[in-house]
């Protein structure tokens, strides 16, 4: 369950650098109903946010850096960019973007894990994350595919101290790792790791990475969206025990992120 009180080691932004921000933009607009908000265009910027309801729900950006791939990036809340930053140096982790203050809205960080899976953390400021989650049309889950599950749980549990519980998936699966920030009971558990071979990351050519995923009312709907507006679909939808129907998408740019509608309760 994922809320906007921002524990430390828990999501509380995302945003999404893309090649084409007014074609980005008119696609999730259509699939998840978000309404785009520009913030204006200077020295070669480009972007602005996402709102669902009147209530920020992500950040949209041109994708600038050569070689890249469009894709999701997941912030966690931090008190301490600077020391969380040691910190993921000390794991073996690399740095990606350095501390940085973003005007009095908050300090950020980009890093790399060890084997390349890309994310970032936030240091609030006045601004402590998205507005809306856990509802219709925004983030309700993160995750994580790997290829070294033991050594994703032992970085970011040095960097997060997150908690870690394993469940077998069903039908011979494997085994799918949920996490729970630090101090925290399993109630508030925001995402999962899964480890797979690196020839199944072929998105991020072999190395692991984070998505999102995103609470929607009617799974098929969404879906039938993705693909109407120049998406594809990897897997589902399908119903998964317990956790509801799902699928796993791209956008136009290949971006990755998932739909759910959760069961009914």
């Amino acid at each position: 369950m994922i809320t906007t009180d921002f524990a430390p080691g828990s999501p509380c932004m995302l945003d999404l650098g893309a090649p084409d921000v007014p074609a980005t933009a008119s696609f999730y607009s259509a699939v998840l109903g978000w309404d785009y908000e520009p913030m204006g265009e200077s020295e070669g910027m480009e972007g602005g946010m996402f709102r669902r309801d009147g209530k920020i729900v992500a950040g949209l950006g041109k994708l600038t850096e050569e070689g890249a791939r469009s894709a999701w990036m997941l912030y966690f809340t931090v008190t301490d960019a600077d020391a969380t930053t040691q910190a993921v140096e000390s794991a073996g982790g690399t740095v990606r973007v350095a501390p940085m203050d973003l005007e009095e809205w908050g300090r950020m960080a980009q890093y790399s894990d060890p084997l390349g899976g890309q994310f970032a953390v936030w240091q609030p400021g006045t601004s402590k994350g998205v507005e809306l989650v856990d509802q219709p049309g925004s983030l309700s889950w993160t995750e994580l595919y790997t290829s070294d599950a033991a050594a994703a749980k032992g970085f970011y549990g040095d960097v997060f101290g997150w908690q870690f519980s394993d469940m077998a998936l069903p039908g011979g699966g494997g085994v799918y790792s949920l996490i729970t920030p630090a101090g925290l009971p399993e109630e508030r558990m925001h995402g999962g790791l899964m480890e797979m071979p690196s020839e199944h990351l072929t998105l991020a050519n072999g190395r692991p990475y984070w998505h999102p995923v995103f609470n929607v009312t009617d799974c098929d709907a969404a879906v039938a969206k993705v693909t109407e507006n120049g998406g594809s679909v990897q897997m589902g939808p399908q119903d998964m025990e317990d956790v509801g129907r799902m699928a796993v998408c791209l956008d136009p740019s290949n971006a990755d992120f998932v739909v759910l509608t959760p069961p009914r309760s």
